[in-house]
């Protein structure tokens, strides 16, 4: 099974799915960054991760600045395609359309790019999920969404070392945000590409949007 996770930042992978690959070890991982490839800090703290979530990966070093400026949507895709040396995979996993938490722009940038990639046949993928989180808001912490497709609860020993990546291997203290939020449960929006044959972004944010409506 060969299988990419799409992020961000270096974090995302460990926050929002690291149980996952933790529970999958047998899997061929391929984890991408797209920002702080020159951030003397975050960038050797990923590549240590990368070693013991046993997976190869890359960073990118997209603009990351507290401002946020949007970024050209063909140069998310080309970061993309230049950090995934293969292009076919049984399994491509990245963030939600909507994000994790209200409002981070790279997040939603980073999955639309995916979908473009995928629609267009520049990824091509057996399974495309998403991480499925919500604030509500702002309201609380980002939680599992109970109507997601996919809702994986971690052994206790799996989520110990999910949180002790975030914590030690990534430095966040028990007090922040990462570490409060750190899921015990994983959740996924899941499409097959051979049953959803139409791939694209209106498509997908309807299915969630009525997944979530129903509730």
């Amino acid at each position: 099974m060969k299988a990419v996770v799409v992020v961000a930042h270096p974090d995302d992978e460990v926050l929002w799915c690291g149980g996952f690959v933790l529970l999958n070890p047998e899997f061929e991982w391929t984890i991408i960054g797209l920002s702080r490839a020159s951030d003397p800090d975050r960038r050797p703290r990923f590549f240590n991760v990368l070693l013991k979530l046993n997976a190869k990966g890359a960073l990118g070093d997209l603009d990351d600045g507290p401002d946020q400026v949007p970024l050209m949507p063909m140069l998310v895709d080309q970061t993309i395609l230049e950090l995934c040396s293969d292009k076919i995979f049984d399994l491509v996993i990245t963030h939600s359309p909507f994000g994790e938490y209200t409002y981070h722009r790279r997040h939603i940038e980073v999955s639309q790019s995916v979908i473009r990639l995928v629609q267009h046949g520049f990824l091509k993928t057996n399974e495309l999920w998403f991480f499925a989180y919500s604030d509500n808001e702002k309201s609380h912490l980002p939680q599992p969404i109970v109507t997601a497709d996919l809702k994986i609860p971690l052994p206790n020993n799996i989520w110990q070392q999910k949180y002790n990546l975030i914590t030690q291997d990534y430095g966040f203290g028990p007090s922040t945000f990462e570490a409060m939020t750190t899921p015990k449960t994983e959740s996924f929006w899941s499409f097959n590409t051979d049953k959803d044959k139409t791939i694209h972004l209106a498509k997908i944010e309807e299915k969630i949007n009525e997944s979530i409506g129903a509730v």
